[in-house]
């Protein structure tokens, strides 16, 4: 399967102001490692992505500050912790690759959504860049004419003004 066909995998949370709060460089693909518990809490989508955040500790990429809340029918002792930090699997030439650009480029690793994949949960973890205040404006405002542009086009093509 492709890279591509894998985007319609079932979707379980997206970290939607990731895109507004930072500049998308590079994608990676990345299997987690989890608990039983945890994943049938991810079935149920119960989990919070936006606070969450990449890290690369002793060669391996972790995932931190990640809430997966606890599964409804699980006991209390043999539940998970929900707030524990997560390996990440990813091969060892892309974690070389991402830490040379974390430390020439200062940039940072954003969670940019979970899925399921084959049955696997995988996470998509991106390099990114933050934004300024005034870039999140220039976006709004292209993000707006462009807007404005489809509407007078599409309205033109109602009237048949051709």
């Amino acid at each position: 399967m492709s890279a591509k066909n894998d985007r319609r995998s079932p979707v379980i949370a997206t970290n939607r102001q990731a895109r507004h709060d930072y500049e998308i460089l590079e994608e990676v693909e990345a299997g987690i490692m989890l608990a039983g518990s945890e994943v049938k809490s991810l079935r149920e989508a119960k989990v919070t992505l936006s606070d969450a955040y990449a890290r690369i500790i002793a060669g391996e990429l972790w995932l931190i500050g990640l809430h997966i809340a606890p599964y409804s029918h699980a006991a209390a002792h043999t539940g998970h912790i929900v707030d524990r930090d997560r390996k990440l699997l990813v091969h060892r030439h892309q974690i070389e690759h991402l830490n040379a650009r974390l430390a020439v480029e200062h940039l940072t690793l954003v969670p940019l959504q979970m899925r399921f994949v084959n049955g696997r949960v995988k996470v998509d973890v991106a390099l990114a860049r933050g934004r300024k205040l005034h870039d999140k404006r220039q976006l709004i405002a292209k993000r707006d004419a462009d807007l404005e542009a489809r509407r007078a086009m599409a309205a033109a093509n109602r009237r048949g003004d051709r």
